[in-house]
């Protein structure tokens, strides 16, 4: 029995992995963590019985302790929650599916208590890369990519030598607006941008996808999961979403993972890893896909992606300034303040109003992106 505790269970990372758990009875749920739906919180808690439940919201706290207050479930909230969440005594694998920078003290927390990590929030090593991967070497934990291009450039990797890498191709779908002009992105609406042609994602990284920030930022997870260069990385347009990521190895082998654009994969295959389970869905089916095509990215059109590489090469709390201003960014045009091209625009201009820190601690990393949110707020709202 594997027990595990899920951070943003409420999430679309959180309730597929609640599918794999039902169905695998070898999966225990210990713990949930979540943000503020308190009404799927309650029912998961129902459902999967868990030790502790965690909201991050006060109010919603209050509300979640009064509706399981039939139950022995105990209930917490705020960054201390989260914290017992992390670092809960019987869990073994901790799934850090928590949208935002709240994630990167639990998931720390968690390593230091000898939890593995099943990795979706990218904010996590995209600000404090320098941070985790040695702190996993020194504390011996796994951090297994639950993201599905990070998922399939670690599966690529097995059973082959990781210093032979020549290249990673990460695959990117393109988006929504794949081959529109900076004309046509003017009028573009938030239901316009929610509407990715591949992946049922949550709200803000369907936004993230349809900008190319969300391929900067796997560019710069990738750097760290996978020890390489930026050189090293290279985006490729590939709007079918058959082939997920790639390793180019030194003598040209190309590895790749394909399959249908399903979560629950690899989730599941972090989860038991190295161990494959039985897995019930839609199987690519060679016969009726007509073709794959592969293209270059619009990085003049859509230039978050030369942001986001620019970004993590300067490093020190550079990406933090990216990623934070993209957090807030997106949070505005969402709420119909800001127009879709501004989600770049306010990046940069976060970019080159800040002073990059080398090697910033965890403290110096959430200063910066209260600056950054502290910047937006002065100039934008």
């Amino acid at each position: 029995m594997k027990k595990i505790s899920i951070l943003g269970s409420t999430g679309s990372i959180g309730t597929q992995t609640l599918d794999i758990v039902r169905a695998n009875p070898e999966l225990s749920v210990e713990v949930l963590a979540a943000g503020r739906n308190v009404g799927l919180m309650e029912k998961q808690a129902r459902e999967f019985s868990p030790k502790l439940a965690v909201m991050w919201d006060e109010a919603a706290y209050q509300e979640l302790k009064l509706k399981l207050s039939d139950t022995d479930i105990q209930v917490l909230w705020g960054m201390e929650g989260l914290l017992e969440a992390a670092t809960y005594p019987s869990v073994e694998t901790v799934v850090a599916a928590i949208v935002g920078m709240i994630g990167i003290r639990p998931t720390i927390a968690a390593m230091k208590a000898g939890k593995d990590i099943a990795l979706a929030n990218k904010e996590t090593l995209v600000t404090a890369g320098h941070i985790i991967m040695p702190l996993a070497r020194e504390t011996g934990v796994s951090i297994l990519p639950v993201d599905s291009e990070h998922s399939a450039i670690f599966q690529s990797l097995q059973g082959n030598q990781h210093n032979s890498i020549h290249k990673i191709l990460l695959t990117a779908s393109g988006g929504p607006f794949r081959g529109k002009s900076m004309q046509e992105l003017k009028s573009v609406q938030v239901e316009d941008a929610l509407k990715h042609p591949n992946w049922t994602m949550g709200r803000k990284i369907t936004i993230d996808s349809a900008t190319l920030v969300n391929k900067g930022l796997e560019v710069m997870e990738a750097k760290w999961l996978f020890n390489v260069n930026y050189d090293q990385i290279q985006v490729v347009v590939h709007p079918q979403s058959v082939i997920h990521s790639m390793v180019e190895y030194e003598d040209g082998a190309i590895m790749a993972q394909l399959g249908t654009p399903d979560m629950r994969l690899p989730i599941q295959y972090a989860l038991f890893y190295p161990d494959r389970k039985p897995l019930a869905g839609e199987r690519l089916d060679f016969y009726s896909l007509k073709q794959m095509t592969f293209e270059k990215p619009d990085t003049n059109t859509f230039r978050a992606l030369k942001l986001a590489v620019s970004a993590g090469r300067t490093g020190g709390t550079m990406p933090t300034v990216f990623n934070a201003a993209n957090e807030r960014a997106v949070a505005l045009f969402l709420e119909r303040k800001i127009s879709f091209l501004q989600i770049t625009d306010i990046i940069e201009d976060c970019m080159l109003h800040h002073s990059p820190v080398p090697d910033p601690d965890l403290d110096e990393i959430l200063e910066v992106e209260q600056e950054t949110y502290a910047h937006i707020r002065e100039k934008y709202q």
